[in-house]
């Protein structure tokens, strides 16, 4: 059986497939959610908006490091 790759209360950058007003910026792992259609969903909250949003595994990444 195959794992989340994220945990709950991970920054993660966030990559959207379709042009929208979503913020800039990293967001948080809120929760968890069931494979859809063959990928781990997640609810992600950013520091910079109201509402939470649900984002497949393969829009998101680890921030880069600060070096």
């Amino acid at each position: 059986m195959q794992n989340h790759k994220f945990s709950v209360g991970q920054k993660v950058k966030y990559y959207n497939r379709v042009r929208t007003t979503a913020a800039q910026g990293e967001y948080e792992i809120v929760r968890l959610l069931p494979a859809e259609e063959g990928q781990f969903q997640y609810r992600i909250k950013s520091e910079l908006e109201r509402n939470e949003r649900v984002a497949a595994e393969d829009q998101l990444n680890p921030p880069k490091a600060a070096i």
